[in-house]
């Protein structure tokens, strides 16, 4: 997994959730959009977390860079912001979506299957 948020205590507790998700495991750290981009090129990673609100390019721009560069890539985007605030963008790159709020191993392993199907990978 690939974890991407200019927000370092978000990044660290992500850190803590992921440790308690089995099956998943942190394979890259980003701060914005374009180092997203660029990681996941090389990592490949099989699923993206990813904020919206990033500086340069923002989450969803960075996630559709990255689907196009590797689709076999899920995205699953994380937010203090409602889904609602973000449309038609979100629905259109093929993700799901987590309240930052709500983030937990749980809903990591349902967002997880969610971006799958949304993607077509799964």
């Amino acid at each position: 997994m690939l974890l991407v948020d200019d927000q370092q205590p978000f990044r660290l507790a992500a850190r803590d959730v992921i440790a308690l998700s089995p099956g998943f495991i942190l394979v890259g750290e980003a701060d914005s959009g374009e180092v997203a981009v660029e990681l996941a090129a090389g990592l490949l990673p099989d699923l993206a977390l990813m904020d919206i609100n990033l500086p340069g390019i923002d989450g969803v721009e960075a996630a559709r860079r990255i689907r196009e560069k590797s689709p076999e890539t899920a995205v699953v985007f994380v937010s203090t912001y409602a889904r609602a605030d973000y449309e038609p963008g979100l629905s259109e790159t093929g993700a799901a979506f987590v309240p930052k709020a709500e983030f937990s191993p749980k809903r990591l392993a349902r967002a997880w299957s969610t971006a799958l199907k949304l993607a077509g990978l799964g």
